[in-house]
């Protein structure tokens, strides 16, 4: 099969770059299983394993795409594509209002539901990417990762389950941390802040976690750093909210939007990191993610529509979901 994945972005991701490294772990399984695969993407981009075009946002998209493709999986909003057999991901939460292509997949289960959908596709790790995790190491501080400016991602939440549980908290993610968001409510704790990092740096804080802190105020559509923490063999302590139930059962993490909740199941409940990790490798590989996308491929490609009607969200939510200190 001749698969070209589309995104408006650049590969491989410098830094952290989540969608940047769904498409490039999906594009590497999919060459392994014998297809061949053709990133259009922005400019600076480069592929050992891919053929690499130059996505440009001024020209027809139908024009771009090579006469030889048989499918196209686009990673962003697009609109009167109708050259070959398609299918969009949608990673983010779309506007209330606002309709979906039929051929929209989603990440979650919930986030699916959310738009009327029952398609979707969990994202799966490429453990070739990472060190092998040392699960025997001592644990010794706790870790945020997301964009900490990013107020839905909910840093001062972190820090206040990290304080009150008696942790250090290594945050990662972002350019910035906003200390009104949550240091200067807590000037004795001790926070890092250690920003964008690189694979190996990431890998070297997850190894020595207790856990991940996720306390998110918004429905999560997935959250690539659940996965990754879980790995690493860390339990997540997070929020309710979006995709978090169907990814953190209770033998892996705690769920609660009261962070005194959350800081003592994370002082006073011990979890097998050996169980985290085995989780994630049983259900959140680059493996199954691929062979899942190979199906609704085969759908489109039949000429079937993945969804009947037009997804959209079925009811707006809250800016921000509850908190409750």
């Amino acid at each position: 099969m001749k698969i070209l994945i589309v995104n408006n972005t650049q590969i491989p991701a410098a830094k952290y770059g989540g969608t940047e490294r769904v498409i490039w772990w999906l594009g590497k399984e999919l060459d392994r299983l014998g297809h061949e695969v053709t990133y259009l993407v922005a400019v600076g981009s480069s592929c050992p394993f891919a053929k690499v075009l130059i996505y440009d946002p001024a020209v027809d998209i139908n024009l771009q795409v090579p006469d030889d493709i048989d499918v196209v999986h686009f990673h962003f909003q697009v609109n009167n594509f109708t050259k070959k057999p398609y299918l969009i991901n949608v990673h983010n939460n779309p506007a209330y209002g606002h309709a979906l292509d039929k051929n929209s997949v989603f990440v979650s289960a919930n986030h699916a539901s959310r738009h009327g959908s029952s398609v979707f596709v969990h994202h799966g790790l490429d453990p070739d990417d990472y060190p092998k995790p040392d699960l025997s190491v001592k644990r010794v501080h706790t870790h945020f990762l997301a964009k900490a400016a990013w107020k839905v991602k909910n840093v001062r939440g972190a820090i206040d389950v990290a304080t009150q549980s008696g942790n250090k908290l290594i945050v990662l993610g972002g350019s910035r941390l906003n200390l009104k968001m949550g240091l200067r409510f807590t000037p004795n704790l001790n926070v890092r802040f250690k920003g964008m990092v690189d694979n190996e740096q990431k890998a070297a804080v997850l190894n020595s976690s207790k856990a991940l802190l996720f306390p998110v105020l918004w429905n999560e559509p997935f959250g690539l750093a659940i996965i990754e923490s879980l790995y690493f063999g860390c339990p997540v302590f997070g929020t309710p909210y979006g995709s978090l139930p169907e990814l953190v059962p209770q033998e892996v993490g705690w769920l609660s939007n009261f962070p005194h909740i959350l800081a003592g199941k994370l002082a006073h409940t011990t979890f097998d990191n050996r169980l985290c990790h085995d989780y994630a490798m049983e259900y959140f590989t680059v493996q199954k993610m691929a062979q899942r996308y190979l199906v609704l491929y085969q759908e489109v490609l039949d000429g079937k529509s993945l969804n009947e009607g037009n997804p959209t969200l079925l009811y707006a939510s809250p800016k921000y979901l509850a908190w409750n200190k």
